[in-house]
């Protein structure tokens, strides 16, 4: 199991590191942009780079947002519930998790599908939609595989990943 999750952690190391890459590009991107808009000269297809960008900044983060456990929950309830309830919601929370974004990895996977047999590209420059919509599904698996590895470590040895890491 450990093994399993120094992979893991390693993936999404690398995952969040393909995000924080492509959000220092669209940062210094939308800066240049800004200012030669202001000189009445904008950067051609920064709209583009922009807006495919963002697939790889947001879903770039996703898996290491669960891992940190930095999405939304509700917690008003966790006090009155035993710890083996509050474990089995968990892990039904992480299963859930996990069946959407291969749900979502599957959709935009078939939408790749179509976006390469009609030969879809951005707007302007005419970069491949296809590209993006791939690295969104690879993405959004793996951060699948984070979260039904949290639900596997939850359900044998009980450890919670992301409340180790709340306290380090």
């Amino acid at each position: 199991m450990t093994l399993l999750r120094t992979i893991a952690d390693r993936l999404i190391g690398l995952s969040a590191l393909c995000g924080a890459l492509a959000l220092a590009v669209l940062v210094g991107l939308i800066f240049t942009d800004v200012i030669a808009r202001a000189f009445g000269n904008p950067l051609y297809g920064s709209q583009d780079i922009t807006t495919m960008g963002m697939v790889i900044v947001v879903f770039g983060g996703m898996a290491l947002c669960d891992r940190r456990g930095g999405h939304i929950s509700v917690d008003l309830l966790e006090s009155r519930y035993p710890a083996a309830m509050n474990r089995a919601i968990d892990i039904g929370a992480a299963l859930l998790g996990a069946a959407i974004f291969v749900t979502l990895a599957w959709a935009v996977w078939e939408s790749a599908k179509i976006s390469q047999m009609l030969n879809l590209s951005t707007n302007l420059l005419r970069i491949p939609k296809a590209y993006f919509q791939w690295a969104l599904s690879a993405l959004a698996i793996l951060t699948a595989l984070g979260m039904a590895l949290r639900a596997l470590e939850l359900a044998v040895t009980g450890r919670d990943i992301r409340k180790e890491e709340a306290t380090e």
